[in-house]
């Protein structure tokens, strides 16, 4: 385990205006996740739980409260420190894959390490590597409208893991997915999971939740329950 968390979110508040109106969605968060747990956030819509994802993946800043990612303060950062902190340390998987339909999965895959500046030929070699991971070496050159739901998911999954980043966050992965399909998928989480990937999941299926080693339950913008599961798939 590591010293510190690699996310400790202190007093978090959200809220939005709509014209003067303040709508405050989340209502003093406190969370700390370590290194390598498995954590599912759970919520009815509306619960909170987006927005949190959204703070999370340093995609939104908190109104208030801290956010300290992998040991530094990103709760009041400028938005272009924002988006190379995201760069450098979350990978994210959502429900809607997300891929560019002109590009092939392999060049997918290797986006972040373009805006990463990693020059083509590393590029390629790491992509790849992480493509045989998820076992789609032999789809490699094929554009996502040449693939299956699940193979497009395990690109994204592939395009999440190839600049090792700290935490995987992954939303509603598997809500565009058959149920023999997103077993599979949740099954990639395990291993990747296994592996000592941090793994955060957002999801309102509880048979999808209890791959996690930890649920919590947001509901009206605070936690309502934080349980760390006995038995896991």
């Amino acid at each position: 385990m590591s010293s510190y968390p690699i996310i400790h979110l202190e007093n978090i508040h959200k809220s939005y205006f709509m014209g003067r109106q303040a709508i405050n969605v989340l209502k003093g968060i406190t969370l700390d996740i370590d290194k390598n747990e498995y954590v599912a956030l759970m919520g009815p819509s509306g619960s909170g739980k987006s927005t949190l994802m959204n703070i999370l993946g340093c995609l939104d800043s908190p109104t208030a409260g801290r956010y300290i990612l992998n040991n530094q303060d990103v709760s009041k950062m400028e938005d272009d420190d924002l988006a190379e902190v995201r760069n450098k340390e979350i990978g994210f998987v959502f429900q809607q894959f997300n891929l560019l339909p002109r590009l092939s999965a392999l060049e997918n895959v290797a986006l972040p390490l373009v805006y990463a500046g990693i020059p083509k030929k590393q590029r390629t070699e790491q992509a790849m590597e992480v493509v045989k991971k998820v076992g789609l070496e032999d789809r490699s050159h094929h554009k996502p409208n040449e693939l299956s739901g699940g193979q497009c998911q395990r690109v994204a999954i592939a395009r999440a893991l190839v600049n090792n980043p700290s935490i995987i966050l992954a939303d509603e992965p598997t809500g565009n997915l058959d149920s023999k399909t997103s077993i599979e998928i949740m099954e990639m989480f395990n291993t990747i999971h296994e592996g000592g990937n941090t793994v955060v999941l957002v999801t309102h299926e509880e048979d999808i939740a209890n791959f996690a080693k930890r649920v919590i339950r947001l509901k009206d913008g605070i936690i309502e329950s934080d349980k760390v599961r006995d038995y896991v798939h």
